[in-house]
């Protein structure tokens, strides 16, 4: 981890940087100010969410590294667990 990382880290104590994550699939919707973005990464049943400016190449099969909050969302009235993504980059 750079130290970049660490200082955020440290200073938000419910982020969370995971390293190395292999990701399944990656859905793109598009909406007319966003395209919401969905990655699923393997070893975790929770979708990992962020909104781009512009769509993006497809992250299936990559290996990447993830910063993000654990939250949760109502979808038809269920509550989900999600993982709101605020950093995503290729390893």
């Amino acid at each position: 981890m750079t130290k970049e990382m660490d200082k955020l880290l440290s200073k938000h104590k419910q982020l969370i940087h995971s390293e190395n994550q292999k990701v399944l699939s990656h859905v793109q919707r598009e909406t007319p100010e966003w395209v919401h973005n969905t990655v699923m990464v393997q070893g975790c049943d929770v979708p990992f969410k962020y909104n781009r400016k512009q769509k993006y190449k497809s992250l299936k099969g990559a290996v990447v590294n993830i910063t993000y909050y654990p939250t949760t969302e109502v979808i038809a009235g269920f509550e989900m667990e999600i993982m709101k993504t605020t950093r995503i980059k290729i390893s």
